[in-house]
């Protein structure tokens, strides 16, 4: 599977809670880095899989954006967003 980064420092990747091996393709200039995973088991057609990235974001990380918890509705948690799908 591959994921679209940008400027992110990866720590540690999980499938349905199993370690996932994990490495980046070619830098881009302005799109990005592709983050390829390795899931450790065989995915079949329909099954639903739970990825968990633990990343550490930077400022030149545009196309992630935080809302601190006082713009979220529930006003508790702060909300990290994507505009670059």
């Amino acid at each position: 599977q591959v994921l679209d980064t940008k400027d992110l420092q990866i720590f540690k990747v999980t499938v349905n809670g199993q370690d996932a091996q994990f490495g980046f393709g070619q830098k881009h200039s302005f799109k990005g880095t592709p983050l390829e995973i390795t899931f450790p088991f065989e995915l079949r057609r329909g099954q639903e899989a739970i990825v968990e990235i633990s990343f550490e974001s930077s400022p030149k990380s545009s196309a992630l954006q935080w809302f601190t918890p006082e713009q979220t509705s529930g006003k508790k948690h702060p909300f990290l967003f994507s505009q670059c799908q």
